[in-house]
């Protein structure tokens, strides 16, 4: 299996001492570097050519927007995830645009971060929760009123919403995809967040109605 080459960009040693700690209890997954600001990032990047840096915004000398998009020009194949205290839409809007495939905020559960990874390598964008309905929420509607509803979720999103309806539960789910049943339980929340959908007889019949499930089964 591929190892997963990460390269960690925060100011604060201990903030990155701790995020080395996480990350490195992830399977597959290898700190190649660590970087202070964006100018290393950069210098970093072009040593090591990782597949994703997990970087904060607010840094000396180069910060992680204009480190993001000086990646997204030079090395367009390096993913970026942002990492920030920062929930704001202006701060997350801003991360986008300047190339980033993922914002996590600092809070979030240490189960997102291989979430994230594990979604953004596989050209998705992730955003934490609490993010996703404060920014993207109009989005997401549009997207479902213009009769994409399916847009708004990951590809495993809609994996394990299809197993859903088709009676597993979360147990049998994990099993079958390999996954431990608190992350089946985390991409259930998530989806349902995203879906508006708050019980599982409604996400059967999202599941039935958009041809995901048969009836006839």
């Amino acid at each position: 299996m591929k190892i997963l080459r990460v390269i960690l960009a925060d100011d604060h040693t201990l903030v990155r001492a701790g995020l080395r700690k996480l990350v490195e209890q992830l399977e597959g997954v290898s700190v190649v570097g660590e970087a202070g600001d964006g100018y290393e990032v950069l210098a970093l990047t072009g040593t090591h050519r990782p597949d994703i840096v997990l970087m904060d915004l607010t840094m000396p000398r180069m910060n992680g927007l204009e480190a993001a998009l000086r990646l997204k020009k030079e090395y367009p194949q390096v993913r970026v995830i942002v990492l920030s205290m920062h929930a704001s839409e202006e701060y997350v809007l801003q991360a986008l645009r300047a190339g980033a495939s993922g914002y996590l905020v600092k809070d979030s559960a240490p189960l997102e971060l291989g979430l994230a990874l594990q979604a953004v390598i596989q050209g998705e964008t992730y955003l934490s929760p609490p993010i996703s309905r404060q920014v993207v929420d109009g989005y997401l509607q549009r997207q479902v009123q213009s009769g994409e509803p399916l847009a708004v979720l990951t590809g495993r999103q809609r994996e394990i919403l299809q197993l859903i309806a088709e009676g597993s539960s979360s147990k049998d789910i994990a099993r079958r995809l390999n996954l431990s049943v608190k992350t089946v339980e985390t991409h259930r929340t998530q989806l349902m967040e995203r879906l508006d959908i708050h019980d599982i007889a409604g996400l059967v019949r999202f599941a039935v109605r958009h041809g995901l499930v048969r009836t006839d089964k």
